[in-house]
């Protein structure tokens, strides 16, 4: 499956990359520098997978090198979003000894965090892939990660749903009880909204859904509804706001998504793809 994810500008990544690089190195790579006593001497290696999954990061793995070698080169055998199998060579690199060697950790722990997040994603998608329900990721994402993390969950088949607070106005049930009630909610986020930035209401009760189609929020999250109470949001919100969105939230595991996107809904928002999974495990191999 060949992924459409964009990847994020590289004037937002490399600066992650460089602290990771330094948060790593410190002082100097002392293993490294004292067996190649400062000569320069090219290398090679393959990068292995030690367990079958979804390939993602490659790019962002091999700007990681080049960092430290500007003519590193890393040929891709396993592209973004494909499905690599155990044992298999996802990829080979090419540059100087030193900087595969003191560049290993960062760029591996990239690869394999973004390729757990696309594997784990995968399985979500594949649960609702022949009904119109599509599945988002959410903020809750590791601090200083988000970008990578975010592009993982792309990788894997999701939408990304805000990037930051700027992205979209989301009304909270705490929002709503600090402005006193949705429609004052909506209403005082309006008067201060730019154009064309959407309204997100979320609600819990079927009387929330109600007030929330009253006060034309444009999209309609049903926040840890039953599937029974889905069901009824929808046909509700079909019928009186047929232009809203509606979103379900909460409660979204691999058993559950499949009954959520019968109900209707246009998408279904978990942090699951990325809180609940796990690394995909990657090796480096000198050559």
């Amino acid at each position: 499956m060949k992924s459409l994810a964009v990847l994020p500008p590289w004037i937002a990544l490399e600066p992650l990359l460089r602290a990771w690089l330094l948060e790593d190195v410190g002082r100097g790579d002392r293993a490294t520098s004292g067996i190649l006593s400062g000569s320069a001497r090219p290398g090679q290696a393959a990068w292995i997978a030690k367990e079958a999954g979804v390939v993602a990061g490659l790019p962002i793995a091999a700007r990681a090198f080049q960092l430290l070698d500007p003519d590193a080169r890393l040929q891709v055998l396993v592209g973004e979003g494909e499905t690599c199998e155990r044992g298999q060579a996802i990829a080979e690199i090419e540059g100087s000894l030193e900087a595969l060697l003191t560049g290993e950790r960062v760029a591996l722990n990239v690869a394999m965090r973004a390729s757990g997040i696309a594997t784990r994603t995968r399985q979500f998608v594949a649960r609702i892939a022949d009904l119109p329900s599509r599945l988002t990721d959410t903020r809750k994402t590791t601090p200083g990660l988000r970008a990578i993390e975010k592009y993982a969950t792309q990788v894997g088949g999701a939408l990304n749903h805000r990037c930051g607070l700027d992205d979209a106005a989301m009304i909270k049930d705490n929002h709503i009880r600090a402005a006193g009630g949705i429609a004052a909610a909506v209403a005082a986020v309006r008067a201060t909204l730019p154009y064309p930035l959407t309204v997100e209401v979320e609600t819990s009760t079927l009387g929330e859904v109600k007030d929330a189609i009253a006060a034309g929020a444009d999209i309609i999250m049903l926040d840890n509804m039953s599937v029974e109470q889905m069901r009824t949001a929808v046909e509700r919100i079909r019928t009186d706001a047929p232009r809203t969105a509606i979103e379900a939230s909460g409660n979204v595991t691999l058993e559950t998504i499949r009954a959520i996107a019968t109900t209707g809904v246009d998408f279904i928002s978990s942090s699951a793809p990325i809180t609940r999974s796990t690394w995909l495990d990657l090796s480096m191999q000198l050559r």
